[in-house]
C-alpha cells in the first residue's frame, strides 16, 4: 500500500514536534523540584510528551480516507 505524500509530511512534523519539545531549553523549564500526583514535574512532561507524539503519529497513520 502506497501512502500519500500529505502522510509523510504529517509524520516528519510530528517527529520535528517531538524533537522541539523533548529538547534541553523546553525539558529544563520543567526540571523543578516540584510534584504533580507525587512525581517529578519533569517525568510527568516528559511522559505526556511521549504520550501526545504516539497519539498523533496513530491519529495520522490510521486516519480513513473519505
Amino acid at each position: 500500500m502506497r501512502r500519500s505524500g500529505t502522510t509523510g509530511q504529517r509524520l516528519v512534523a510530528i517527529f520535528l514536534m517531538g524533537g522541539a519539545l523533548l529538547n534541553f531549553p523546553i525539558l529544563f523549564l520543567f526540571a523543578q523540584p516540584s510534584e504533580v500526583a507525587g512525581l517529578p514535574l519533569l517525568y510527568v512532561y516528559v511522559l505526556g510528551v511521549w504520550v501526545l507524539l504516539i497519539g498523533l503519529m496513530a491519529l495520522v497513520i490510521e486516519r480513513t480516507r473519505d
